[in-house]
């Protein structure tokens, strides 16, 4: 059966939050619907890591206090996510299928006590989790509250990788499926080095730890098969849930923050895309790397609202240093999400836990209670997302995309590359920084998808891109558009060979150069560039020896092993032009940079004061401009229309508070 519905039930945007009522008293639950109602939640995720609870021995269920709380649910107006329990099964089920533990890397057995613990090539495993999927589903598919479904939890997190001999043998039959020969799969994986050649398939194994460095195109092979693996069970589940159900199915990714999956082709399987995000503490602009999940999440669900499922109203408790929310700072989160495309604001978790490994962890109604200041800004939220109903369902629209590409990740960060200090996850996020100061909405694409619709595409760390998706990216530029690629991309295909040719050889029509030899630069080592206008830029890290090929040179490096080499380069090819910068600029160095890459490209930055976000949704009758203040101080916008938190009319300027929010709303 086909979901039928895009979005669940909802009047306006959704609010609220995990909830665990299994570790409280019917009492307790009476208690907390009453403070749900006054915090305006209406959507509430239920049954997460219950499996113990529901199923309590194989093949025998207990539904009695399920069925109590979606009654209680339902009659305070509370819709209810019904979670799958599966990623935390029982210890009855480990008693009865100890061979569904995972094995690491090192051969270790992985133990109960813990989450997502079992293999997801278990076949006992996968019999489960369906079984349990339509038991609920075959309950609770008609029941009123249930309006939306939720599959498991945080795939691959903690458990991605698992070496078990069920994983073992599926992952021989998964390469049997991709390659159909012996003969295909040593070509692909370049056996003729180190005498690794197979003659046997039973002679293939995981790639566990070795003695040396393990074959990279074994391991690139291995994280695809794990994120195959994975996804068979969600689709599994889902299918399970699909039998009876008509709500739609998602599952909770984890944008930005978890590198197991390819969430592009999980995207294509959930039918609304949904998101935990957490920020990191120690990042000092960790709103911009929300920001980022934001925008990705978006993007993997092809630009339809989603729903951010869990973040954190104050700290959360597994990081090295647990830093609390500034007041304001839950609210400013939530309306980033919002602001760039969801419709859902949840957290984990609604009552804090007094046991286990997340107590913690902030939570809606804290430890401290109702009169705590948490709680009372968690009403406030829910008071002013309960007066944006009008939002839900408006998008976003970006003119600039960032390359994304999870194989091309999990490539790179693999052992022996050039130099340990070019990671992709940092390449991006110093280009997405500068557009975001820039005030430019992104999306994130493959590079193999229809780019047309953008003006600008930026390649921060496409390691890996295959001859096709090269030859896209040069009719991108050779129809008009304007391509932007940074250093250490286009040097491997699929199979992580270097390309016939040489480093970026297949996108030498687009930029006009290839690569003869990469200069990384010692740890601290730093240089300039003579870049004619923009005097005591820094380059540190990486150097390149360009060999150009009809690129004009924009700036030299000034010292350093590549001394008097190009550095930064422009090519025009067709209508359009391929920029590439062979260095790792800082910051003076990245706002230079793509204020010349904009002009190409006939994008404006927005012009709004440093600190302030805003971003635009598009609905049928109106555009709403979320603006969110991250600075110290108060900040004017221009702006007319209407500001719907508080209903005033604009027109002008608006003041938004430090660390404030507004959202106004025009007319077509």
């Amino acid at each position: 059966m086909t979901s039928p519905h895009a979005w669940p039930e909802l009047r306006g945007i959704a609010y609220g939050g995990d909830y665990n009522p299994e570790q409280w008293s019917p009492e307790t639950w009476r208690e907390d619907v009453i403070l749900m109602r006054e915090a305006g939640v209406n959507l509430v995720s239920v049954g997460i890591f219950s499996w113990a609870l529901i199923e309590v021995a194989e093949g025998e269920f207990d539904f009695s206090w399920l069925d109590e709380l979606l009654d209680l649910l339902h009659a305070n107006d509370i819709k209810v996510d019904l979670g799958t329990p599966t990623a935390s099964p029982p210890a009855w089920f480990f008693a009865n299928h100890p061979d569904a533990h995972v094995i690491d890397r090192e051969g270790r057995t992985m133990g109960f006590g813990s989450r997502g613990m079992a293999s997801h090539s278990s076949p006992a495993y996968r019999e489960a989790i369906v079984r349990i999927a339509d038991a609920l589903a075959a309950r609770y598919a008609q029941h009123p509250a249930v309006v939306l479904w939720h599959v498991h939890n945080e795939y691959g997190v903690p458990i991605g990788e698992d070496y078990s001999p069920n994983a073992v043998a599926a992952f021989r039959l998964w390469l049997q499926e991709k390659y159909g020969s012996l003969d295909a799969l040593n070509s692909a994986w370049g056996t003729a080095f180190w005498g690794q050649h197979y003659s046997a398939w039973e002679h293939v194994g995981a790639p566990a730890i070795a003695p040396s460095v393990v074959n990279p195109a074994q391991r690139l092979d291995f994280a695809r098969f794990t994120d195959h693996q994975l996804r068979a069970c969600f689709i599994a589940e889902r299918d399970a849930i699909r039998a009876h159900a008509d709500q739609p199915v998602t599952t909770n990714f984890m944008a930005n923050q978890s590198w197991t999956t390819d969430l592009w082709a999980w995207g294509r399987e959930v039918d609304i895309v949904s998101d935990d995000h957490y920020l990191w503490a120690a990042d000092e602009d960790a709103h911009i790397g929300l920001a980022i999940a934001a925008d990705l999440s978006r993007s993997v669900g092809g630009g339809k609202p989603w729903i951010l499922m869990e973040h954190s109203t104050s700290a959360v408790n597994w990081q090295p240093r647990n830093i609390a929310k500034r007041r304001g700072e839950m609210q400013r989160n939530s309306f980033t999400h919002l602001g760039r495309g969801a419709d859902g604001i949840l957290f984990f978790q609604w009552r804090a836990g007094r046991s286990g490994a997340e107590k913690f962890h902030s939570a809606m109604l804290p430890h401290a209670g109702t009169e705590s200041r948490v709680f009372r800004e968690v009403v406030d939220l829910g008071a002013a997302l309960g007066r944006l109903d009008e939002v839900q369902g408006s998008t976003v629209k970006a003119d600039v995309a960032i390359l994304w590409d999870f194989e091309s990740f999990w490539a790179q960060d693999l052992e022996w590359r050039p130099s340990e200090d070019v990671t992709h996850a940092a390449q991006v996020r110093r280009f997405y920084e500068q557009l975001w100061r820039d005030g430019i909405t992104v999306d994130f694409a493959l590079p193999g998808q229809d780019l047309s619709g953008y003006r600008l595409v930026v390649a921060p760390a496409q390691y890996l891109l295959s001859a096709a998706d090269a030859a896209n990216l040069t009719s991108y530029v050779r129809d008009g558009g304007t391509l932007l690629v940074s250093f250490f991309s286009a040097i491997v295909d699929e199979n992580d060979a270097v390309h016939a040719g040489g480093f970026v050889a297949p996108l030498r029509e687009a930029l006009g150069l290839t690569v003869e030899e990469f200069l990384p630069l010692r740890e601290g080592e730093s240089h300039g560039l003579d870049w004619v206008d923009h005097d005591g830029i820094i380059a540190d890290v990486w150097q390149e020896d360009i060999a150009l090929e009809g690129a004009e040179v924009i700036a030299n490096f000034s010292g350093g092993p590549g001394e008097g080499e190009p550095a930064i380069t422009r090519h025009r090819h067709g209508a359009g032009t391929g920029w590439y910068v062979g260095t790792r600029l800082d910051a003076a160095g990245m706002r230079a940079l793509l204020h010349e890459v904009y002009a190409d490209a006939d994008v404006t930055p927005s012009g709004v004061a440093e600190g302030l976000e805003v971003i635009t949704r598009h609905g049928a009758d109106a555009v709403y401009r979320i603006a969110v203040n991250h600075r110290d101080d108060d900040v004017e916008l221009e702006a007319a229309g209407v500001e719907l938190l508080s209903g005033d009319e604009i027109s002008g300027a608006l003041t938004i508070a430090a660390g404030g929010v507004a959202v106004i709303r025009t007319s077509h």
